[in-house]
């Protein structure tokens, strides 16, 4: 298996294969949460405007999203999984858009098949990767905005590899070390409003969901992703 670790918007209008977008903090950990949630499906939207759209066709579906990390205006929620932690969703179709992990998304138009990435459903991923053996894979790690590269998002990248290649990797210690390198932005007391302690911390519990999302195609030709266990 060929694998390839790619970086950012770039890195993802480049790969091939089967691909992996990876988004720690925070968009991909959110939607394993949604999914346990009970949510229907996730829409992932790269355009503002366009999720505004979807909406409009459907008032029942809920927007979740943001920009520079802050909830977009007019939607109901912003990209924490702490602040969905106490909502009702069950059944809903959630429209998701953020500034790194739905941008790869809709750039990796390459991939033979896209899946998400994150700490949460690593392992579940791993094996997933290994039923598909790939003669590629790309694991694309989308960084802060897409535009630089992010600790966590590359520490995930490593970390499924070296799972792959049965290397050792002490994932527990690292990951503690985005506490202060990476993850710092969860524990200034005057921006919990936006990046609230708690998502630090559920979005680098480790291996807690056994499901991928998986990037599908609707009845309009639109990306949808759906939860997958096994194949």
């Amino acid at each position: 298996m060929d694998i390839r670790i790619l970086q950012l918007i770039d890195g993802a209008k480049e790969a091939e294969g089967l691909t992996v977008i990876i988004d720690v903090f925070r968009a991909f950990s959110l939607e394993c949460y949604l999914y346990e949630k009970g949510v229907e499906c996730i829409i992932p939207i790269g355009n503002i405007e366009d999720a505004y759209a979807l909406k409009k066709e459907n008032e029942d579906r809920i927007l979740v999203g943001e920009r520079k990390g802050k909830k977009c205006e007019g939607f109901d929620y912003s990209n924490s999984p702490f602040q969905i932690k106490g909502v009702p969703l069950r059944g809903k179709i959630v429209i998701h858009t953020t500034s790194a992990g739905t941008q790869g998304i809709t750039n990796a138009k390459k991939s033979s098949e896209i899946i998400t990435g994150s700490l949460v459903n690593a392992k579940a991923i791993v094996e997933y990767i290994k039923m598909k053996n790939p003669d590629i894979l790309s694991l694309v790690c989308m960084g802060n905005g897409g535009v630089c590269e992010a600790k966590e998002d590359t520490l995930c990248a490593n970390y499924i590899k070296s799972i792959l290649l049965s290397e050792d990797f002490d994932i527990e210690n690292k990951v503690l070390l985005l506490r202060e390198d990476g993850g710092k932005h969860f524990f200034n007391p005057s921006n919990q409003d936006v990046f609230p302690e708690q998502d630090f911390w559920m979005c680098t519990k480790l291996n807690v969901f056994p499901f991928v999302l998986k990037v599908e195609k609707d009845e309009m030709a639109r990306n949808i992703i759906k939860k997958s266990i096994g194949k």
